[in-house]
């Protein structure tokens, strides 16, 4: 007979990526049951779902340091943001056509668009030819995201940039907490919360609960996950997929 061996639980071995992704969808998702099915819009979904852009921003500048074809990635995020610019369109307006609001997989791949130029820009020893395609590839995606009005803005384009610039230095995690609160909490401009300090009324911007997604960013491992390709085109399928059934959801409620 063999003695009984006691299980030993393992320490935590932090996140992976498929498990990014599946956070970062939940608290989009109940951003979105917020603004549209939640009765009485309760506040906390929305703080919650403040989290889930940053993380998706990390997500796209590890996805462009592991990919080996930033191309195929850039095409796939093209792809899917054209599949589901309808659904976004019913889920904020009713509507299926809306030109005044695009979905954020087009500030998603806009930031990819950039960090690729930024890449090329130091491959290229930081040449005065290679910094100023660079400068005008910035200075394009940062427009193309003010005229086109994507989820965010040049603010989530910059979002993007921040988690890619600032891997690899020495302070990496200071400088991305410094930018995403600046960022979020002093650029953007939306919704607040009344604090009530002695002596002072204050008011706290909801975008600064953004800051808040640096906590399991921290907690990236590394690891890609085990599910394969087909988990990540079903994350990928679950954006446009979430917000058709909520449009639709708010056409009968």
């Amino acid at each position: 007979m063999h003695e009984h061996t006691p299980a030993v639980r393992k320490p935590f071995g932090g996140l992976n990526a498929d498990q990014l992704r599946l956070l970062a969808c939940a608290l989009m998702l109940l951003d979105h049951i917020w603004a549209t099915v939640a009765p009485g819009n309760p506040l906390w979904m929305t703080c919650a779902g403040r989290l889930a852009f940053p993380i998706f921003a990390f997500q796209v500048a590890e996805g462009c340091r592991h990919t080996s074809d930033a191309g195929r990635y850039a095409k796939r995020l093209l792809a899917f943001a054209l599949l589901s610019e309808l659904p976004f369109n019913r889920m904020v307006s009713g509507s299926w056509l809306y030109p005044f609001h695009q979905n954020v997989l087009f500030t998603l791949l806009l930031g990819l668009w950039v960090i690729r130029a930024l890449e090329r820009m130091k491959q290229g020893a930081y040449a005065p030819r290679a910094c100023l395609r660079a400068a005008a590839v910035i200075a394009a995606a940062m427009l193309l995201a003010l005229v086109g009005m994507v989820d965010y803005g040049p603010l989530g384009v910059l979002t993007v940039v921040v988690f890619h610039v600032f891997r690899g230095f020495p302070m990496a995690q200071v400088g991305r907490l410094a930018a995403l609160m600046l960022i979020n909490m002093f650029a953007y401009k939306g919704m607040t919360l009344p604090l009530s300090l002695p002596g002072m009324e204050l008011e706290f911007p909801l975008q600064g609960f953004a800051v808040l997604a640096l906590v399991p960013i921290w907690l990236y491992n590394g690891q890609r996950g085990t599910g394969g390709r087909g988990r990540q085109l079903a994350f990928y399928a679950f954006y446009p997929a979430h917000m058709l059934a909520l449009g639709l959801a708010m056409r009968f409620l």
